[in-house]
């Protein structure tokens, strides 16, 4: 079974950054996607960014202009930069991947980062 470790949440202050980091382990042959979501308190799950193994990138579009998704395909391990935080993007942040094992296409979520931003 593949796990998602996250790391890099916290409180911050409206206008300051946030480093998230999200790295997998396990038996995987090959990573197709890895990216973040994330979740406030009474509202839906919603996709932040995530990036293809092939490097294609795609952000929600309020933040596409403020925060930056990163991989590192040989530690299996995405990043977000976060810059220019609003309390807007104050939710828990979670890890997904997208990966082949044995075979099979598969999905794993992390356990999620909370990230709350003060005004």
């Amino acid at each position: 079974q593949v796990q998602l470790v996250e790391s890099g949440g916290g409180l911050v202050q409206a206008g300051g950054s946030l480093r998230l980091s999200c790295a997998a382990s396990g038996s995987i042959s090959s990573i197709n996607s890895m990216g973040w979501y994330r979740q406030a308190p009474g509202k839906q799950r919603e996709l932040v960014a995530t990036q293809t193994s092939g490097g294609t990138t795609n952000y929600l579009d309020s933040v596409e202009d403020r925060f930056t998704i990163s991989r590192d395909n040989a530690k299996k391990t995405v990043y977000l930069q976060m810059n220019s935080l609003k309390a807007e993007d104050s939710a828990v942040y979670i890890c997904n991947a997208r990966y082949l094992q044995a075979g099979v296409l598969r999905e794993s979520w992390g356990q999620g980062t909370q990230v709350t931003v003060s005004s």
